[in-house]
């Protein structure tokens, strides 16, 4: 078999989204004729944690790991949190008032540690891997960000030992939907620019989750070097269906319109908490049967807008569930909510959860930009329905469509041509790009 070093921040135990798609990639990689390596940090400051994930790591899978050094206690101290308090993602506050600090670490964050926190991990990574491949070499190095200090990793291994790399792109860089709110200064702006198109023009191949996104990273290097290329492409996110048994569950009783994942500001759908309180007020049997869920955690202006909008009596909140047990919930729902972050690269999200709720089997509510990434997606599988941010009458024809439905019990998911969303599937697409480049 042919080896390929996985440079990654995230790995089981650590939970959330930013695991699942190394992991299940690295679970088939066998099956297309390559042994993966993990190289991720002994010591991470992991948004969560979830054991459940660990039955999915191939049996004698080589895994490194050194330590890492990261500023989070003294952010702990500067916010008052404790230092076994997680940090939350992006810029999600669960508290009613922001803490004094904020806007002082935030700046910190974005101008002091380009390209990230992680950036203190990069030297002693070159340094140790280097030595490291010297003795055990490999075909091919895969970098996977968010955090793109992973993606330094690599390009400085690629600059040491030219090993063919892939640097694949779960979200964007300077594109990330809160770049904008990291207070960068012009200088801190030109030195995450000149980063991310170091590694655009130094890996030998780029690959994104998104096309739009793919599309954008790719002007982004004709800009930057003057060149067309052909090193960019897509490889989507999926669902593994290992992870979805057969055995069926029973549907929950009542209309339950259920949210799993991170919950922040961005997301927040304003327009549907104010639509389902209208739809309340004109019906009193879509009043008694609607149920709400929104599984993991949950900015305080979501929680404040729903109170506002009447909606507590119909909320159950989940802070925390494993894969194993979300995977559950979504089979169980009535209908999947799919939110798209309103930020500018709305476009071109897909999140990973669009592909699990295809195999849940379940339907798709959807709010997002229309002829968006993930609108092409929903018509392309007829897995859903979708409105704009601001289409309230779109929004509330399609929550009454899935309502008549439910009371006519008669709500089935009629998701077409997903099976190329499978992360086997898909891993047979990573293998082909690292045998291409390995030629």
């Amino acid at each position: 078999m042919k080896r390929v070093l996985i440079i990654t921040y995230y790995w089981p135990p650590s939970g959330g989204a930013g695991v699942q798609r190394w992991l299940k990639f690295t679970k088939y990689l066998r099956d297309y004729g390559w042994e993966p390596i993990i190289y991720t940090p002994e010591n991470p400051e992991s948004p969560t944690n979830d054991s459940s994930l660990e039955k999915d790591i191939p049996k004698n899978l080589t895994v490194i790991k050194t330590q890492i050094w990261e500023p989070y206690n003294y952010y702990k101290v500067l916010m008052g949190q404790k230092k076994k308090d997680k940090i939350n993602a992006a810029f999600l506050t669960e508290s009613k008032k922001p803490k004094k600090f904020e806007k002082i670490s935030v700046w910190i964050r974005g101008n002091f540690f380009i390209p990230d926190a992680r950036k203190f991990w990069v030297k002693p990574s070159v340094k140790y891997l280097a030595n490291y491949l010297k003795e055990n070499p490999v075909d091919a190095i895969v970098s996977t960000g968010p955090p793109h200090s992973m993606h330094l990793i690599a390009l400085g291994l690629k600059k040491k030992l030219n090993i063919p790399w892939m640097a694949d792109f779960r979200d964007p860089w300077t594109n990330i939907d809160f770049y904008s709110k990291l207070m960068l200064s012009s200088s801190a702006d030109r030195k995450h620019k000149r980063l991310e198109l170091e590694v655009l023009k130094n890996a030998d191949v780029v690959t994104c989750v998104g096309q739009t996104w793919l599309d954008e990273l790719e002007e982004l290097y004709k800009k930057g070097s003057g060149k067309n290329s052909s090193k960019f492409k897509f490889i989507s996110n999926g669902y593994d269906p290992d992870d979805y048994s057969s055995e069926k569950v029973e549907a929950d009783k009542k209309f339950s319109i259920v949210y799993i994942g991170t919950l922040d500001k961005s997301r927040n759908p304003g327009i549907l908490w104010k639509t389902l309180a209208d739809i309340i007020k004109k019906n009193k049997d879509f009043a008694n049967d609607l149920q709400l869920k929104l599984v993991g955690k949950t900015d305080i202006a979501v929680t404040e807008d729903i109170e506002n909008n009447g909606l507590n009596p119909y909320l159950e909140k989940i802070a925390y569930l494993t894969h194993a047990e979300v995977t559950q919930v979504q089979k169980k729902s009535q209908v999947l909510l799919l939110l798209i972050n309103n930020t500018p690269n709305a476009m071109g999200i897909t999140t990973g959860k669009l592909f699990e709720y295809f195999a849940a089997k379940r339907p798709i509510l959807c709010i997002g930009p229309k002829g968006g990434d993930a609108d092409k997606i929903l018509e392309e599988t007829k897995g859903g329905l979708i409105s704009g941010y601001e289409d309230s009458q779109t929004l509330e024809n399609n929550i009454m469509y899935f309502y008549n439905k439910y009371k006519q019990e008669n709500l089935p998911c009629e998701s077409v041509n997903i099976e190329k969303y499978s992360r086997k599937m898909l891993t047979g697409e990573v293998a082909e790009v690292l045998n291409e480049i390995t030629k």
